[in-house]
C-alpha cells in the first residue's frame, strides 16, 4: 500500500449534535468551518483527526460513570484522535460543506469532557491525518469486519462503497463482547433477525457476533466470518477484506483471510501524542521484502496497513 501526501491543517469545526448511543456510547457531528471544508472533502475511509479538549468543561458530576470519577478531573494537554463513522460532502458555488460524524466510547477524562459538548459550540481540529483504506479497481466484493470501537471507520467504509461502488457485493461483520458494548442500534428485522440501524441505512448487510452470545452469532466475530466464508463462494481475485478492531482481532482476520487467500488491510490502533509523525510513540512493526522488520508510524504510514505486512506479536 503506497503512502500518499495528506494535506493537513488546523480548523475551528461547530457541533451540531451530541447524541447518547448506549450507556457509555455516544455520536458527535460536526461542521468545519470553509477552510477546512475545503481539506476533509477528499477524505478517505480509515484516516483520522486529532481534537482540543483542552478548553471543554467536564459534566454533570452525575453523568460521569463512578469508575472514572476520580480521573475526571486530570488535565487534558494532548489532543485525541478519532477516526469517522461518515463524512458527507455537499458541493456549493462557494465551496463544499463538510459535516463529519465521530462515534465514541467515554473512557477517560478526555470523553468525558467530550459528553458536554452541545449544539452550536466549537472544537478545535487538527487533520485529515494518516492513510486511510485502499480500494482496489474492478473488484466485486469486500467483507468488512470491525471489532468494538473498532467499528466506526468500517462504517464509514460502508457507506462510501455503497456510494462510490454501487456494484460492489458488501457484507459486514460487526464485534464486541456482549450486546451492551456494540456501539450501534440494535433492532428485530422478520427477515434477517438481529441487525444493526446505522448498517441499515447504508443498504449493507450486517452479521453481529458477542463474545458471550447475547446477541447474533455466540463466539467471535472472526469465527463468524469463518462460517460465513465456508458456506458462501466468493473469488478471492475480485474480493478483498477490510478490518479494524483490538489487535488480537486483526491478528485473528490477517489468519483468516490468509486461509482463504483474500487480502486483507487493516486499520491498526496506537496511543498517539501527536498524530503527524514528529514525537514517533506509535511505531507499528512491518516485514519488509528481505525478510527483515522495520517500524513504520501508525499516524503517518497508517493507520491502515497490508495485513500480510503487518507483525502480529500476539
Amino acid at each position: 500500500m503506497k503512502d500518499r501526501v495528506v494535506q493537513k491543517g488546523v480548523f475551528q469545526a461547530e457541533v451540531l449534535s451530541n447524541q447518547q448511543i448506549r450507556h457509555c456510547y455516544y455520536r458527535l457531528n460536526l461542521i468545519l468551518d470553509p477552510q477546512g471544508s475545503r481539506f476533509f472533502e477528499t477524505v478517505t475511509p480509515g484516516q483520522f483527526l486529532q481534537l482540543d479538549l483542552s478548553g471543554v468543561s467536564l459534566p454533570n458530576q452525575k453523568l460521569i460513570p463512578d469508575n472514572l470519577k476520580d480521573s475526571a478531573n486530570r488535565q487534558i494537554i494532548l489532543r485525541r484522535p478519532f477516526s469517522f463513522s461518515d463524512v458527507v460532502v455537499t458541493p456549493s458555488l462557494e465551496g463544499p460543506s463538510v459535516k463529519i460524524e465521530i462515534m465514541y466510547c467515554i473512557l477517560g477524562p478526555a470523553t468525558i469532557r467530550m459528553m458536554s459538548l452541545k449544539k452550536g459550540d466549537t472544537v478545535n481540529v487538527l487533520g485529515p491525518l494518516g492513510s486511510g483504506f485502499s480500494i482496489p479497481q474492478n473488484f466485486q466484493n469486500a467483507l468488512l469486519i470491525a471489532g468494538g470501537m473498532g467499528s466506526p471507520p468500517i462504517l464509514h467504509l460502508a457507506g462510501h462503497l455503497k456510494r462510490h461502488c454501487p456494484e460492489m457485493n458488501i457484507v459486514s461483520f460487526i464485534g464486541a463482547k456482549d450486546c451492551e458494548n456494540l456501539p450501534f442500534a440494535i433492532k428485530i428485522d422478520n427477515l434477517k433477525g438481529l441487525v444493526l440501524e446505522e448498517f441499515e441505512l447504508v443498504r449493507v448487510p450486517s452479521h453481529i457476533a458477542t463474545d458471550d452470545g447475547s446477541a447474533g452469532f455466540d463466539g467471535y466475530v472472526t469465527d463468524c466470518m469463518r462460517h460465513w466464508l465456508e458456506k458462501e463462494s466468493i473469488d478471492p481475485s475480485v474480493s478483498a477484506v477490510f478490518a479494524c478492531g483490538p489487535e488480537a482481532m486483526l491478528a485473528a482476520t490477517a489468519r483468516l483471510a490468509k486461509d482463504f487467500s483474500l487480502p486483507c488491510q487493516v486499520s491498526m490502533e496506537r496511543m498517539m501524542a501527536c498524530g503527524i509523525g514528529l514525537c514517533q510513540s506509535c511505531a507499528v512493526e512491518t516485514k519488509t521484502a528481505a525478510d527483515h522488520t522495520e517500524y513504520q508510524l501508525c499516524c503517518k504510514n497508517g493507520p491502515v496497513f497490508d495485513a500480510e505486512k503487518v507483525v502480529f506479536r500476539i
